[in-house]
């Protein structure tokens, strides 16, 4: 995992063509300054369509991830938050492990002041299994949007 410490200079993917990397453990997640640092304010990133296989049975597993953050010093570089959670594709992991990967990930390479992510998954074996996670409370002062993401109902 790449963390430029000196802004867009030390992008490696940005702006270029770039391989989708095999499995998250290959992708290089990257990050720049903030541009507002000192002041609160919520990041959020959707991924509507995200995949990963069941380790089991090898099927897919379909997922709604939302995830919000307060920056510190630092804001995960889109492009590269992209092709990272794409990287889970052909990765067998349970629900609950690769929602957590990537939170924890994200705190690792940003020492967010707040994060959190909601994981909506599709039934497997006809039961939805959401997974939520937080670092700590929010912080005060900062509108911390609703997820807005329905239970899953099935038809009807």
């Amino acid at each position: 995992m790449t963390r430029p410490d000196d802004g867009s200079t030390s992008l490696t993917q940005l702006g270029r063509q770039v391989a989708q990397p095999a499995n998250p453990e290959d992708a290089t997640l990257e990050r720049v300054p903030s541009p507002y640092q000192g002041r609160l304010y919520m990041v959020r990133f959707t991924a509507p369509e995200f995949t990963s296989l069941c380790p089991i049975t090898g099927q897919p597993d379909f997922a709604h991830i939302v995830i919000d953050y307060v920056p510190g010093e630092w804001i995960v570089e889109s492009k590269s938050l992209k092709l990272y959670l794409t990287s889970f594709r052909n990765h067998g992991s349970f629900h609950e492990a690769c929602s957590l990967q990537i939170a924890t990930t994200l705190v690792d390479l940003l020492s967010p002041v707040w994060l959190r992510i909601g994981a909506y998954w599709y039934p497997r074996g006809g039961m939805p299994i959401d997974v939520f996670w937080q670092t700590d409370e929010p912080p005060k002062g900062v509108w911390i949007a609703d997820q807005n993401v329905p239970n899953y109902r099935g038809r009807g």
